[in-house]
């Protein structure tokens, strides 16, 4: 008789099963909202990266033009290999890791309208 004091004072402190499955459900809905956005905003932020390497591509062919009176090869080895253009190293597309090409008509890179 002696515990039956404690038990009730005990009752009353967990959450039912109603109220976990309750807040189970709210976060799988959350999820099911988030998430998708997530991928939606990383696939954008690769495309908008891609465009601005093509513009930072662009913009050191023509320096490379102005510097050294002709223009790079369309595979770009010539100005990868100067380290005064690209220290780094000529980036790649993030959307789907190919190398860009210089078109041989306009000097400007081909390709990857994303």
């Amino acid at each position: 008789m002696m515990f039956s004091g404690l038990r009730r004072k005990g009752a009353g402190r967990g959450f039912t099963l109603l109220e976990l499955l309750i807040v189970v459900v709210i976060l799988g809905i959350l999820a099911s909202v988030v998430i998708p956005r997530f991928y939606v905003s990383a696939a954008d932020a690769r495309k908008n990266t891609c465009e601005q390497n093509k513009a930072t591509i662009n913009s050191q062919v023509e320096r490379y033009y102005f510097e050294k009176g002709s223009w790079p090869v369309d595979a770009m080895t010539d100005i990868s290999a100067d380290a005064d253009f690209f220290p780094d190293g000529i980036p790649v597309c993030p959307v789907d890791g190919s190398a860009y090409t210089l078109d041989t008509t306009t000097h400007r890179v081909t390709g990857h309208s994303h």
